[in-house]
């Protein structure tokens, strides 16, 4: 599975993309005002920290806006993915793009049916948004499931990413289930490599080597 952060805080990105555990990175026009920067030096800085697919969200609701700014957006980098609301003229837009080689990250997928068409638009990627469905008393890893069951019947080449992540389980879940990507907040990313008992060994090993009064070099 691959690993995208949520994330416009370059300053995350160059941290996590030198573990060398970082293959994309997603952004929203709400993480683009949070890192207080133009929005295009932003997605254009992210591109030239990553080689992956780097998703730059148009804010047109119209098909013909839409790509008035996907041009734009696609024109920053090779590696820019459009990202395109899951509407009518998001389909229309996503087909349009795809058609011409373009990378495209449908998103604010909540139903299965939505993600059929978005496959069916030729999406790169889709978005269904787990942690949100959760909010709502829906069972965001279920949907993850029936999409994989149905991109898989029909062998779609679209990318289940898994979006809205809040922890850890989803990560795990998402995993398990066969999801092609999964975006986290940098935060819940970080959170992947804790567990006690890695704590309480080193605390031991540190303490033992302590004692040897030994030094490697």
């Amino acid at each position: 599975m691959k690993f995208f952060v949520d994330t416009a805080d370059t300053n995350d990105i160059r941290e996590l993309a030198d573990t060398g555990l970082l293959d994309g990175v997603t952004t929203n026009p709400s993480l683009i005002h949070k890192s207080g920067r133009d929005f295009l030096e932003v997605v254009a800085e992210i591109c030239s920290i990553t080689p992956g697919p780097v998703s730059a969200e148009v804010v047109a609701l119209d098909h013909e806006g839409m790509m008035r700014e996907a041009e734009i957006l696609r024109k920053i980098a090779d590696n820019v993915a459009v990202k395109v609301p899951l509407t009518i003229d998001g389909l229309k837009t996503c087909k349009a793009l795809t058609d011409d080689g373009t990378m495209v990250n449908v998103t604010l997928c909540f139903s299965a049916n939505q993600a059929l068409l978005a496959a069916k638009a030729g999406a790169t990627f889709v978005s269904p948004f787990v942690g949100r469905h959760d909010d709502i008393g829906f069972d965001g890893m279920g949907l993850i499931s029936d999409i994989r069951l149905i991109y898989d019947n029909y062998d779609f080449g679209t990318e289940i990413l898994v979006a809205s992540v809040r922890h850890p389980i989803h990560v795990l879940e998402s995993a398990k289930l066969g999801a092609d990507v999964m975006t986290a907040p940098p935060s819940v990313i970080r959170a992947l490599v804790k567990h006690p008992l890695t704590d309480k060994g080193i605390e031991g090993f540190m303490a033992d080597w302590a004692k040897s009064g030994q030094k490697i070099g």
